[in-house]
C-alpha cells in the first residue's frame, strides 16, 4: 500500500541513518500518524514510542541524570547496548528535551524520530543543540492529491501543468475539489462527512491553536486580541499586507502586530509571499501577500469572496511543488503567482480569452516565457487553461 503523504518517501530516505528525523507542522495536520507509521516499519523490535503530552511519558525524560533515563528503558525490556529506536511526539511540551536527545544521540547508538508541533520552537531549540544531527520535515495539510487518495479516489500524480482543461477529468473529479475549496485538507475534516461536524472540527482546530499553541510557545497573553487578529487576517487572504491598517483595524500597535504576524508564520497557520522583480522602477519591491495554511480554517474564520477561496487553495496546491512569489507594477495590474522563478500562474474562476492576453502581456514585462491561466469552472468554447482540480 502506498502512504498517502508524499512526504513520507522522502522521510524514509533517512530512516536508516543516524539523524534525529523530526516532523514539524500544524497541529492536526498527522504528525503523531506519520510517526507511528515510521516507528511501525522499522525492522527491530528494540523500540519504543513515547508521548510528551501524557504527564508519566513526559517525567520519563524531565531528569537531571541523563544516564538514568537509559537505567529505565532497560527497565521497559530494551537492549540499550544495540541500536535503539525511541519515538518521541510532541516535544514542545518539554523545553530541555533537546539536551536529553544530544546527550543519547552523542553517547549511545539511538535513531530518534520526534515530531512538534511548531517550526517557532523547533528552529529557536534545535538549530543550537542539535546542529548537524537532525533533518527537519515540515507536515501541511493534504494538498489536492492527498486528499483524493484519502478517499481512495483513482488518479495520476500529474507533472504540475501537463495538459489543457479535460471535460472528462473535470466530471469526475469536480465535486471532490469543490469540497477541497470548501473545507480544506486537515485529515480529520476531511474524513467526515457531515459539513456541520466539519465546521466544528475546525473550529476546534482554530481554537486549539489560540489556546494551546499560543499559550505554551508565546508570552502573547491576551487570547481575544490574538484571535481577532487572525480573523481580521483571514478576511485579508491573498492581499498586502498593511501593517499600519491592521494596528488601526485591531487596536494594536503596530510592533505588536507584526510581532504577532511572524509569530502566525512560524506556527504555519499564515504564508507570507514576497514580490518577484526584475525593475525596481516599475515594480512594488516590498509588501508581501497573505495565505493562509488551509481553506477550511480560512472559510471559518472570515467570509471571503468565491475567487478569494479559489486562490488560497491553488496557492496550498503549488507550495509544497517550489518556490511562490507574486508579481505586481505600480499600476495596479498583478499576477497572482510566480513560480520558481520560471512560470506566471493566473487564478481565474471562470478563465476567458482576455484573460489569457493580459496574462501573456504582463509575462513579457516580466520576462518570463512560461504561464498558464488556472480556472475552477468549465466555461463555453475556451479550454486555453489548466483545471484546478488536475494539479494533484
Amino acid at each position: 500500500m502506498i502512504y498517502p503523504r508524499k512526504i513520507y518517501s522522502r522521510m524514509k530516505a533517512y530512516a536508516a541513518t543516524r539523524h534525529v528525523l523530526v516532523i514539524t507542522g500544524m497541529r492536526r495536520t498527522g504528525k503523531t500518524t506519520l510517526l507511528k507509521r515510521m516507528l511501525s516499519e522499522v525492522r527491530s523490535e528494540n523500540k519504543a514510542y513515547f508521548d510528551l503530552e501524557n504527564v508519566s511519558d513526559r517525567d520519563f525524560f524531565d531528569r537531571k541524570n541523563y544516564d538514568a533515563i537509559l537505567f529505565d528503558l532497560e527497565q521497559r525490556g530494551l537492549d540499550t547496548k544495540k541500536k535503539l529506536y525511541l519515538a518521541i511526539d510532541e516535544i514542545q511540551f518539554l523545553p530541555n528535551i533537546t539536551s536529553v536527545i544530544k546527550y543519547l544521540y552523542d553517547h549511545y547508538t539511538i535513531k530518534f524520530f520526534v515530531t512538534g508541533s511548531s517550526s517557532y520552537y523547533l528552529k529557536n531549540l534545535f538549530t543550537q543543540s542539535l546542529a548537524g544531527r537532525k533533518i527537519v520535515f515540515e507536515l501541511f495539510p493534504l494538498d489536492f492529491g492527498e486528499f483524493l487518495t484519502f478517499k481512495n479516489i483513482a488518479h495520476k500524480e500529474n507533472r504540475i501543468f501537463s495538459h489543457i482543461f479535460s471535460r472528462a477529468e473535470y466530471d469526475r473529479l469536480h465535486p471532490y475539489y469543490e469540497e477541497f475549496i470548501e473545507f480544506g485538507g486537515f485529515p480529520e475534516v476531511m474524513l467526515t462527512k457531515n459539513r456541520d461536524i466539519k465546521k466544528e472540527l475546525l473550529r476546534d482546530i482554530i481554537s486549539s491553536y489560540i489556546n494551546i499553541d499560543i499559550q505554551s510557545l508565546s508570552d502573547f497573553r491576551k487570547g481575544a486580541d490574538v484571535y481577532n487578529l487572525v480573523k481580521i487576517l483571514a478576511s485579508r487572504t491573498a492581499t498586502r499586507l498593511d501593517y499600519s491598517k491592521l494596528a488601526k483595524l485591531s487596536g494594536l500597535a503596530r510592533p505588536t502586530v507584526e510581532s504577532y504576524i511572524d509569530f502566525f508564520e512560524k506556527t504555519y497557520l499564515i504564508t507570507r509571499i514576497p514580490v518577484f522583480t526584475r525593475n525596481t522602477d516599475r515594480e512594488i519591491v516590498k509588501a508581501r501577500k497573505i495565505f493562509f495554511c488551509d481553506n477550511g480554517l480560512m472559510n471559518i474564520l472570515a467570509e471571503n469572496s468565491s475567487g478569494v477561496k479559489f486562490e488560497n487553495a491553488l496557492f496550498n496546491q503549488l507550495r509544497q511543488r517550489g518556490d511562490i512569489r507574486y508579481y505586481a507594477l505600480k499600476n495596479g495590474s498583478e499576477i497572482d503567482f510566480i513560480f520558481n522563478s520560471k512560470m506566471c500562474i493566473e487564478a481565474k474562476e471562470s478563465p476567458i480569452r482576455t484573460d489569457l492576453g493580459v496574462l501573456t502581456r504582463l509575462s513579457r514585462i516580466a520576462k518570463l516565457k512560461e504561464m498558464h491561466l488556472i480556472g475552477r469552472h468549465e466555461v463555453s468554447r475556451f479550454d486555453k487553461y489548466v483545471w484546478g482540480g488536475s494539479i494533484h
